[in-house]
């Protein structure tokens, strides 16, 4: 059914890379716009450990670190910037928007009682969980099965 309705927008991301307009840039900003920044730190992050390590294989004048790790967070901030706007994936990422304003989030004051409900319900699993550790433990040294 999905493939249906994206079937007029199946161009392959390769072909996407070479553009510059933005698919449908009105819907789904937010959640696009997170998804973009967040490829972006990955990619910052990687170029930044890729400067580190090379860092340590070349002379302390050479250049191929910098040039290595600037290139790679070039070319990937702007294969981030067109996968946000790959049509397959935009319109993915609205659809997530979309179901993402139908849903009902709790008030303060519910999930302020849900969260004590789970805090003390894991607090009561850990005790349980203490509980029958020691009972074996316990009973494997009474019968010798441990020291």
């Amino acid at each position: 059914m999905s493939r249906d309705i994206a079937g007029t927008n199946s161009a392959p991301l390769t072909s996407e890379l070479f553009h510059t307009s933005v698919y449908k840039p009105n819907q789904g900003r937010i959640v696009r716009q997170l998804t973009c920044l967040a490829i972006w730190v990955i990619v910052a992050l990687g170029s930044w450990s890729l400067y580190a390590t090379l860092r340590g294989y070349f002379p302390t004048g050479s250049y191929v670190a910098p040039v290595a790790s600037g290139l790679l967070l070039a070319i990937g901030a702007w294969v981030g910037y067109r996968l946000v706007n790959w049509p397959q994936f935009a319109d993915f990422l609205i659809a997530v928007e979309a179901e993402m304003n139908k849903v009902t989030w709790p008030s303060k004051d519910e999930l302020i009682r849900a969260s004590i409900v789970v805090i003390f319900t894991i607090f009561f699993l850990a005790i349980a969980l203490f509980s029958f550790d020691i009972l074996w433990q316990f009973i494997f040294n009474f019968i010798g099965v441990t020291s």
